[in-house]
């Protein structure tokens, strides 16, 4: 028994250690991929080389020459691609310098017989695909599940929904076909837990258990995030927070605001910004030039001059201002993949990137001229 349960450990083990998340990195003139730890998982030995997405990675040992590698770091799928881009649904677009199409994870051509003006990436199980105007939806079999009669739609997100347009018009269909909501409204959002705001006939509100209801005075709202029941709204020039019941929990007062998580949100006015809760109480006062929301770790960014560091969830600055994060930072309602994730955030110092910890240790105290997010 004690052999057997041996075994089983090295068998789940080894496996673990090559199915854990990798970010690209580059410290010199190549580029390669870490781990957790801060060692080269990967050794940098390519010329270029993209994130990781089921378990294959796009990468060129000389450029202009693709293919896909596994996180052991052998090749799966040859360099011999002018362009590819990354596996999703399990399959992928490449390009041999005259067409694009698509491909499986053995590097072969598939869906040949797909009938499109242009191919579109897979995501989530589906792919867009065009008859002249309109478009559709195709599922990994190439198979038409959803008739090309959309002037515009995007692509199917995790929740298992998709935005579409008919004439002016937008509503959000199922994996079926099926309409979530008819296309009566001229502004749509995501489809999150059930819930998505909307714009219809000048009136914004909010769509849950099969009803639009207005929210009183409302300019504009902005889509629901996973970590709170409020999202925020404008009326009148002003920002406050609406529940899917279309009700003003907090009422319009803020000059900006973002989203909540952790039970925080960050607010600004007279051009400073604190943190709030979900009852409108100022928690963390107003004191920064700007601040991002918090992630899952308990930690949120914050500058008061031009850099930025990290506090906790009590406003206590755990680390110093001193660091650039990418550009564009901030989650506003999505899941935005940047901040602290799994304990680990990307930040910048002078020239270089690299990995903290929330106590602000570098990650194998390592700095990089290249670093993505890990995948």
């Amino acid at each position: 028994m004690k052999i057997k349960l041996f075994f089983l450990c090295v068998i789940f083990f080894g496996f673990y250690g090559f199915s854990q998340e990798l970010a690209l990195a580059r410290l010199d003139e190549k580029f390669g991929y870490i781990n957790k730890t801060g060692e080269w998982q990967i050794k940098p030995t390519y010329e270029d080389a993209k994130d990781f997405s089921e378990d294959l990675a796009e990468a060129a040992l000389e450029k202009g020459k693709w293919g896909y590698i596994n996180r052991k770091g052998e090749w799966v799928i040859e360099p011999k691609f002018e362009k590819v881009k990354p596996f999703n649904s399990g399959i992928a677009i490449a390009f041999d310098g005259n067409t694009w199409f698509y491909i499986n994870k053995e590097g072969n051509k598939i869906l040949e017989s797909v009938s499109s003006d242009k191919i579109y990436d897979f995501e989530n199980g589906f792919a867009i695909f065009r008859e002249g105007d309109k478009v559709g939806f195709i599922n990994t079999q190439g198979k038409t599940v959803i008739a090309a009669k959309f002037d515009k739609v995007f692509n199917f997100t995790e929740a298992g929904y998709a935005k579409v347009k008919e004439g002016a018009m937008w509503g959000v269909i199922d994996a079926k076909g099926d309409y979530f909501l008819k296309p009566e409204y001229s502004n749509i959002g995501d489809v999150v837990k059930g819930v998505a705001i909307a714009e219809k006939d000048g009136v914004w509100g909010v769509f849950a258990n099969g009803t639009f209801k207005s929210v009183t005075g409302a300019d504009k709202i902005w889509d629901f995030g996973l970590g709170s029941k409020l999202t925020y709204a404008k009326k009148d020039g002003k920002l406050g927070f609406v529940n899917a019941n279309a009700e003003w929990v907090i009422e319009p007062q803020f000059d900006k605001a973002r989203a909540f998580n952790k039970g925080l949100a960050p607010v600004m006015k007279d051009k400073k910004w604190g943190y709030i809760n979900e009852t409108g109480k100022v928690i963390v006062t107003y004191q920064f030039k700007d601040a991002e929301t918090f992630s899952d770790d308990g930690m949120a960014p914050v500058k008061t001059k031009k850099l930025w560091g990290f506090i906790n969830t009590d406003g206590t600055l755990i680390i110093e201002e001193k660091y650039d994060i990418s550009t564009g930072f901030g989650f506003l309602q999505k899941n935005n993949s940047k901040g602290f994730i799994g304990g680990l955030a990307r930040v910048k110092y002078k020239k270089d990137w690299g990995f903290i910890n929330t106590k602000g240790e570098l990650l194998n105290n390592t700095w990089f001229k290249n670093l993505e997010l890990f995948h």
